[in-house]
Parts: C-alpha cells; structure tokens; sequence
C-alpha cells in the first residue's frame, strides 16, 4: 500500500479474489456465521469493485471552508471553489460545499436556522455564524450548540460523505473536527493547511507583535512575549487542545515545503502530511502584441488583499522613493479589504497614496476574470509580503499569465520565486530594497524577456484533482481496512 504523500493506483486498491471453496448451505449455522465474519470484507470489496470500473458509483466528497468567495475573496476561498467546480467534473466523486458566512459581510442570517442553500447550486450550503460567537484564543465557538445542533444536524442530512476535506476552520472551530469524527465515524478527514492560525495568535502570521519580525517557532515563553496579557500556561493549553482535536485528522496537506516544515517543527507527525501544491484553473491570457516587444518593460502591479501583513506600504514607500528618484515606472493597485483594517493602517496607506498620486494608480477589487485584461496591462507583479506566505495564489496568477514577480525574500515566496530565474526578491519590509530592484528591473534591456522564459508551467487543477483522487482513494481504503479488522476482532 502506497505510504501517505504518494499516489495510491488501482493495484493498492484492488480487493483480491479468494480461491473457489466447497459451498455451505444458506441454512447451515457455519454458513450464517461465515457471511457474518466476511460482511466487511464483502462490503469492501463491493465498494472498490464499482469505485475502480467503468460504471462506478460516484463517491462523495464534503469541503468545508472558513469562508465563500462570493462574500470574502481571500486566497483559500478562491481555491476551494476552483476545486469545488473541479470535482464536480469528477467520474468518481461528488462533491458538497459548507462555506461559512455571516458579519463583517453582507450576507445576513436568514431567520430561524444557521443554514442557507447558496444560489441554484443545491450542493452549496453557507452556514452563519457571528463573530461575537467565537473564542479566537483557542479557534472554538462560544455557543456550543453550533456543534451539538446546528452542524450535526447538517452533517446528518448532507447524504453521508465518504470523506470531509476541511479547508479552514476559523469562524466554525477546530472542534469542527471531533464533531465529524463523531457524525461521520467512516469518512476520513483531510486537512489543507493555508497558513500558520494553529500555530501563532497573531492572526495565523507568525509575525512578533512587537516589531513584526518574523518568528520560526512558538513556545509559551515566546507567545507570552508577544502578548503579555495573556499567561504562558494559556498558551501551553491552546496548543494542547489544538493538537488533540487535529490528532483526529487522516492526512494534512501543505502547498508549500516551508510551511510543512513549520508544522512538522510545531508536533504533526511527518507521516500524516505531504506537500501538494494548489491546482488552478485560470482563464487565457491575451495574446502578446508587436508593441509589447518594442516598449519598457516599467509597468508594475499588486494582486491581492490590502492588509498589514501583505506589504502594501512597503511597496508604496518604495514607490515613493522611485518617484523622487525619476524613475519612469508605474504602479496598478489591485486590492480589496481595506475598509476591514485597523484605522491606523489607513490613514497610513491613504497619506502613502496621496503622496504617490503621480506614479500609482488605484484600480480596487476585481473577479478572477478581469485577470487576464488586468495582468495584460502590467508586465511585473510584486508580492512585498512581511510575513512567511504559505503558497500565495497570485505568484501562480502571474506566472500563468507570463508575468515575472519581484517579491521579499523568505519564506514561501522565495520557494515560489526563483531570483534570477522567473523572478527577483527584495529583502522584506525594506523600501528601499524593493525600490532598488524594481528600479533595476524596469531599467535593465532584457532582463524582462529572460526572466519570462524562465517561466515554468502552473500546475494545473486537473492534475491536482488527479493527486487529491488518488489521495482520497487510499484514505478510504484504509478506513474500510480498518473497520473490517476491526469488526473481525469483535467477533473473535
């Protein structure tokens, strides 16, 4: 049988057949008890039988999200859609969606019940919740009968999934995880970890509240430092109870070799997660014109959310610099979230934008199919992140569309960008840095062009499914193993 983080094959699923023996008769007590004790193996073999022919029965998969695009288009949300849409192209399995929605959002609770069908999709479900409800020191929800009603009921009726593949807990809670264990004592559970949340209170990022420097480890000692007001003993019992609850998960996966380090470092043992990249589906890109191959390359763009962590006043104090440098060079800021940050951060970034008016260009949000006009327009994309990043959406956004990316220096951006090769990094939360090499980047005859062939290809959504298949099948497999011997033990 294929360890975990390899590609399990038909053959490691496969139930062989057992050599012809005398039949009993149906009446026989030896008959009644061999169906007894077999019936497991029966079941399993039955399963697969279907699973792996050509006109098997679909399985079915349930995805559970901390969030849905639809209403807050953070990196993870994205992605769990595009897989979402992906299986449902699948011959093997069907898949449900659980998105979590509710305030800072539009979307209101209906009356009388936490649960809403979303749109014409009768297999997306968002699930209310109010921000007011949950304990964010130790990832659960303060009124417990999100747990013992709400969800349970939703897990009872959603058509008994053969496997949960949890995106995000937060918002929901990591007992998120106990509760499927319970409902769903069969479906085993997968975990995609997006950033470092378990791991760190600031916000999942790592970062040390005093300085945001970045942080490799956490210990109680270390996260007392960060936050004062809360005891070391606190910490040592979140992530005790954190580390319990995802004891009950099958398999984690990390899109990037960093940040599975990091969790291996934190106490997930290494055989229970793998690196698997995000597979994506983008929409083609415009075709290059003669004018593109005769002009500058001098026009830059930022991708994503503007918050603290993503770098954006990096960026525009770098942009400042290059201005009063001369510098023919501009910059296309595409971002959302804004009104969500601290105070203090805007009023920041709106004296950074007016004192950049000249070269910086506000464009706003924008959906997944502006992209291809919106990276046309640009030929360099920057991600001045000052935290480690775990596999940033944007980096493969522009490399599909051919677009070499200036980003800082560690952690998963520098995993994802090869300087000199498809890129080039700046040490992080230094403007200067940054301007030093956009300035060098815009100014330089050809770098653009020997950066672009650099370009490998993204990794594509239908070879990602392909993995995330394979992968399913095995857990499955496993689980089925299990509970036959399991049931062969009790009746010995």
């Amino acid at each position: 049988m294929a360890e975990h983080g390899q590609h399990a094959t038909a053959g490691d699923l496969e139930v062989k057949e057992t050599p012809e023996r005398p039949r009993l008769t149906g009446d026989s007590a030896s008959y009644r008890f061999g169906r007894a004790l077999t019936w497991p193996l029966r079941r399993t073999k039955r399963l697969f039988v279907d699973l792996l022919s050509n006109g098997r029965a679909k399985k079915r998969v349930l995805y559970i999200c901390h969030n849905h695009p639809s209403a807050r288009p953070g990196g993870a949300e994205i992605y769990t859609l595009e897989l979402y849409e992906a299986v449902r192209q699948s011959d093997e399995f069907e898949p449900s969606l659980l998105a979590r929605c509710g305030p800072p959002d539009s979307i209101r609770m209906p009356p009388g019940t936490r649960l809403s069908s979303f749109g014409d999709d009768a297999n997306q479900y968002l699930f209310f919740t109010d921000l007011a409800e949950f304990d964010f020191f130790y990832g659960t929800a303060l009124d417990k009968s999100i747990y013992t009603k709400d969800l349970r009921k939703f897990l009872a009726a959603c058509h008994q999934p053969d496997i949960v593949h949890v995106q995000h807990t937060l918002f929901l809670g990591y007992d998120l995880l106990r509760l499927i264990k319970e409902s769903l004592p069969a479906a085993p559970i997968v975990y995609t970890l997006h950033e470092y949340l378990p791991i760190c209170h600031q916000n999942g990022q790592m970062t040390r509240t005093m300085d945001n420097e970045n942080c490799r480890e956490a210990s109680p000692h270390r996260c007392h430092e960060c936050f004062p007001d809360i005891a070391p003993e606190k910490f040592f019992l979140r992530k005790q109870f954190v580390q319990s609850l995802f004891s009950l998960v099958d398999l984690f996966l990390a899109p990037s070799q960093f940040l599975l380090e990091r969790y291996i470092d934190w106490g997930i043992p290494r055989d229970k997660i793998c690196f698997e990249e995000y597979g994506r589906r983008l929409l083609p890109g415009a075709a290059p014109t003669a004018e593109d191959n005769e002009r500058p390359r001098n026009r830059i763009g930022f991708f994503g959310q503007i918050n603290p962590f993503k770098g954006v006043d990096v960026l525009l104090k770098a942009m400042k610099i290059l201005g009063e440098e001369g510098c023919d060079v501009h910059l296309w800021l595409h971002g959302a979230n804004l009104d969500y940050q601290p105070e203090q951060f805007r009023n920041e970034l709106f004296e950074l934008l007016a004192a950049t008016k000249q070269n910086v260009t506000v464009v706003g949000s924008y959906v997944a199919s502006d992209l291809p006009n919106l990276m046309a327009k640009i030929d360099w994309v920057v991600v001045p992140s000052i935290w480690w990043e775990n596999s940033p959406l944007v980096i493969q956004e522009a490399f599909y569309h051919g677009r070499p990316v200036i980003c800082s220096n560690v952690g998963a951006m520098a995993e994802k960008v090869r300087d000199g090769v498809d890129g080039l990094h700046f040490r992080v939360r230094d403007p200067l840095s940054l301007a030093h090499v956009i300035g060098h980047a815009t100014e330089t005859p050809q770098l653009w062009q020997t950066l672009h062939r650099g370009i490998s290809d993204v990794y594509r959504i239908e070879d990602h499914l392909a993995t995330l298949t394979d992968i399913y099948r095995l857990l499955i497999a496993r689980k089925l193993r299990d509970e036959s011997n399991g049931h062969q033990r009790a009746l010995r």
